[in-house]
């Protein structure tokens, strides 16, 4: 199957990028089945061992009613677009993945694919892929060390306020990973936003990850990098992440004091038992699979299934 791939950044992404990083896992993992991928996205863009890449200039981008047919090669069989896209290339049978949350009541794009059934459902739909990512790009480390780690947006619908208090109030020590500057003290360590082997290690030494969302994640991409790491969750109860997190992975609950009096847990959890759950639910192959029988059923009955 040839599939053109479309995002309206560079990639691979420099920092965090959570929904670019995702889009290079996929296109990672059709290659790895044996599809034809190209990659239709702004100037600088290297997939090189996965994709052929389309430059599409940064104003291209900016009109939802993009016109995508003069990137699209011949004989592609299916665009997927990772932006809102208001109508498919002409011609062409084109889904489109929604990567974070629209406003209630918003009138949905066409052939939107969700990131998980909770989002899915939230928003009016059925049909979601879990996002995954490549195992080999994340260190599994069995034994881990005394502190726990917090990693994303500095925003406080993900929690991190949380993670500190829960640190300031039991004493552990805790490192926080995101693109802010604040000041802590104590036992709080702030090492500004991380990637590549960096973040990989964090990951890997962590105790546990705190994912205390304070909103409905459309997914939780922290989730299962740390589940690849080895390392557990310890989080709420919103959006995907009850979908993701099973009591043999981590720890869920409504309440920071209900988090507190369970975190303790996460040390009687097997790390081998996190990195097989991410490999077998998580992984960008898995991705890449569930995302292909969907073009499938597109391609032979003309809807999503």
């Amino acid at each position: 199957m040839h599939v053109v791939m479309a995002s309206h950044h560079r990639l691979p992404v420099e920092g965090y990028g959570g929904p670019q990083r995702v889009v290079v896992a996929l296109v990672r993992g059709l290659a790895a089945l044996g599809h034809r991928v190209t990659l239709l996205a702004q100037p600088g863009t290297k997939v090189p061992e996965a994709a052929k890449t389309v430059e599409v200039a940064p104003r291209v981008w900016k009109d939802s009613a993009v016109d995508l047919r003069k990137f699209i090669p011949e004989g592609a069989d299916i665009v997927h677009a990772h932006f809102p896209l208001k109508q498919g290339p002409k011609g062409v049978p084109f889904v489109q993945t929604l990567h974070g949350n629209w406003k209630p009541d918003t009138p949905l794009p066409p052939n939107t694919i969700f990131l998980s059934r909770d989002h899915a459902k939230r928003h009016g739909g059925t049909i979601f892929v879990h996002n995954g990512l490549d195992p080999a790009e994340y260190i599994f480390r069995r034994r881990k060390e005394q502190w726990d780690l917090f990693l994303g947006k500095l925003h406080r619908d993900r929690g991190y306020h949380w993670a500190v208090d829960a640190a300031k109030r039991t004493g552990h020590r805790l490192i926080i990973a995101g693109g802010w500057r604040p000041t802590f003290t104590g036992g709080i360590k702030y090492v500004g936003e991380v990637d590549g082997k960096r973040k990989a290690v964090l990951l890997a030494r962590a105790r546990c990850l705190w994912m205390p969302a304070q909103w409905d994640e459309p997914f939780g991409l922290p989730t299962i990098e740390a589940l690849l790491s080895g390392t557990p969750v310890i989080g709420t109860r919103r959006g995907a992440l009850p979908e993701i997190v099973t009591p043999a992975v981590g720890v869920l609950r409504d309440t920071l004091d209900e988090l507190i009096l369970a975190a303790d847990k996460v040390s009687e959890l097997d790390p081998r038992a996190c990195r097989e759950r991410a490999e077998r639910h998580f992984s960008h192959l898995v991705m890449a699979e569930s995302y292909v029988r969907i073009y499938q059923n597109l391609l032979t009955s003309g809807a999503l299934k």
